[in-house]
């Protein structure tokens, strides 16, 4: 990161989104990406606008010929950390496509004219990212349960977007390619499952095995439900990038089908999970 952008962060964080110098008065919002190659947090300071209530950014790079590195890393991991000057918040990152980033920019030229400059000095097409908010868990119990509870339910938030979006798509004729929306929203939704699923295996279920072996059949079973859903999840990803905008390689295996198999499979794993982990988790907490 730059001396430049560190010192904008480190003003931004302490005087709750106002800072001086080039960006005095200017409306700012701080991005947290993870790294395409690295893994590691990347965060940025951007100008933004909004359309609605969803913060806009755009892929300027002041109309370098290359895209800044931020949007490789959110095309990679849609799922970002958002700082204003007054909250911070998880989003998923959307870049508009077709008509739609066309108008959108056009909206941002309106607003901020210097954007149309950069677009005149490259050939690229700039991208307009929407940072959407995810689901938000209403305050409920708290504890390792109440952990439990809140990636639950923003899996299934999640999942239920997903499966919206895939619809809407075979409204409009199944033929067209998967959105950016879709592809963002379901790589935000696998990668999160993901990192929930191993933690669990590496953590979680040993430590609640060793205090209470009865359960050991029960974690075994879970372990066997997640090699399923992981190997659902390889699929979903898979079929996002491929030709044909991911209709699928098998008969009648279209993206689609794939992603109601993962709803019914991950639905009953969840609630499974719930029944019998929640008892155990308060019991340990009370």
């Amino acid at each position: 990161m730059s001396s430049f952008n560190q010192n904008v962060i480190e003003e931004f964080r302490a005087n709750a989104g106002k800072v001086g110098g080039p960006f005095e008065g200017a409306e700012l919002l701080l991005l947290t990406t993870t790294g395409a190659r690295s893994g590691k947090p990347h965060t940025v300071p951007l100008g933004f606008l909004r359309d609605g209530g969803t913060p806009l950014v755009v892929a300027s790079a002041a109309g370098a010929d290359r895209h800044p590195a931020w949007y490789h890393n959110l095309l990679a991991r849609p799922l970002v950390q958002v700082e204003t000057g007054t909250e911070e918040y998880e989003a998923v990152a959307v870049p508009a496509a077709g008509a739609r980033r066309d108008e959108l920019f056009a909206q941002v030229v309106r607003a901020e004219p210097g954007y149309g400059e950069y677009q005149g000095r490259t050939a690229r097409v700039i991208p307009v990212v929407a940072l959407q908010r995810t689901h938000e868990v209403p305050d409920g119990e708290d504890g390792i349960a109440g952990k439990l509870l809140s990636v639950h339910g923003w899996l299934r938030a999640q999942l239920a977007r997903v499966r919206e979006l895939a619809a809407d798509r075979v409204r409009e004729g199944g033929a067209a390619p998967l959105g950016l929306q879709l592809r963002q929203h379901c790589l935000a939704f696998c990668h999160t499952l993901e990192f929930h699923h191993r933690s669990e295996d590496a953590g979680l279920f040993p430590y609640l095995e060793q205090q209470h072996p009865h359960m050991r059949e029960f974690f075994r079973r879970v372990g066997e439900e997640h090699a399923v859903i992981a190997r659902l999840q390889e699929e979903l990803v898979r079929a996002l990038d491929a030709p044909g905008g991911g209709a699928g390689d098998g008969p009648g295996e279209g993206f689609s089908d794939r992603v109601e198999r993962m709803s019914r499979e991950l639905e009953s794993h969840l609630d499974r999970e719930e029944a019998q982990l929640l008892p155990v988790l308060r019991a340990l907490e009370g």
